[in-house]
């Protein structure tokens, strides 16, 4: 396996990124800065409450929480107090198919998705809540069940690592049409109500079952996509060879001529667009990642948070 971080990462590299991501929040109240809080995200369910106790009114207490019958029948003021409910179960879907195999500038995408998921495993396993994923490849996928357990987290990191290791170029990509779909299938077995799902991949091979799919996730659960790409979807340079397909072909083509660059240009932009309507069309979140910059800084600044030094541009 090639020791190259940005092509493959290890375990070590995976469990290295613990406490990375201090400051960082996936609750409903974003800061100002952060893509969430803005018009291209749906709103969070968060965390519920929970009563804790019925007191007598103190001086600063939100007028809001008054119970007026309790009131009234006691004749002196009474507050209802509750607490916010600790356990919010995420499912992390992390996306290591071959079409992830792939970096112009930095990192494969596949390298950029298992960072992600990492700094999401631990700050999630740090708030409390439970976490677990569903890690997949071409071949088959791995589930682990949401638990408050670092050990499940570690093992999570453990699968990701293993497939990401299992990523090479001479492996035939031979993608199983609708194989992110029974991806999806699994994620709706696992996650019936109030989880928040991550899906860290690039969405490749997605069809009308794919939208159904997600839709239906979304209506009783949190989703967030994050979508990953290389830089070269965004500008393709004359004189390269890119190599495009859908879930049954692959094929290897020039982009020297200029209508061939125009052509895959909007092959990928009708693509993204549609991933980007779904924001609108099942009310989820959709957060890009480049696989040309380096994740942290990038998840930082999606969430609102700061790095050490500056605000990410």
């Amino acid at each position: 396996m090639n020791s190259d971080a940005r092509i493959h990462v290890s375990l070590a590299h995976l469990r290295s990124l613990q406490g990375a991501a201090q400051g960082l929040s996936f609750l409903p109240r974003q800061p100002s800065a952060s893509v969430l809080n803005g018009r291209h995200a749906s709103r969070l369910r968060g965390r519920g409450l929970n009563f804790e106790e019925m007191r007598d009114y103190l001086p600063g207490d939100d007028i809001r929480s008054i119970d007026w019958k309790a009131t009234a029948r006691t004749g002196r003021p009474h507050v209802r107090v509750f607490t916010e409910e600790r356990d919010r179960p995420a499912l992390l879907v992390v996306d290591q198919r071959m079409s992830m195999f792939f970096g112009s500038q930095l990192n494969m995408k596949s390298v950029t998705a298992a960072e992600a998921a990492a700094i999401a495993a631990f700050r999630i396993l740090d708030a409390g809540d439970r976490v677990g994923g569903i890690v997949f490849d071409n071949d088959s996928h791995v589930e682990f069940v949401p638990k408050r357990s670092r050990r499940t987290a570690y093992a999570l990191l453990e699968a990701i690592a293993e497939k990401n290791a299992g990523l090479h170029a001479d492996r035939p990509a031979e993608p199983a049409p609708g194989e992110l779909n029974a991806v999806l299938s699994s994620v709706a077995r696992i996650a019936h109500h109030d989880h928040l799902v991550f899906v860290f991949s690039d969405f490749d091979g997605i069809d009308e079952s794919t939208q159904r799919h997600l839709s239906g996730i979304a209506k009783h659960n949190d989703v967030i996509l994050f979508l990953v790409y290389d830089p070269m979807a965004e500008r393709l340079e004359p004189g390269e060879r890119a190599v495009i397909g859908d879930s049954h072909m692959q094929a290897e083509i020039d982009l020297g001529s200029k209508s061939i660059r125009d052509a895959v240009s909007d092959f990928t932009r009708q693509r993204l667009e549609k991933i980007y309507r779904w924001q609108t069309e099942i009310n989820l979140s959709v957060l890009p990642l480049s696989a040309g910059e380096e994740t942290l800084p990038q998840i930082r600044r999606l969430m609102g948070g700061l790095s050490p030094q500056r605000r990410v541009r």
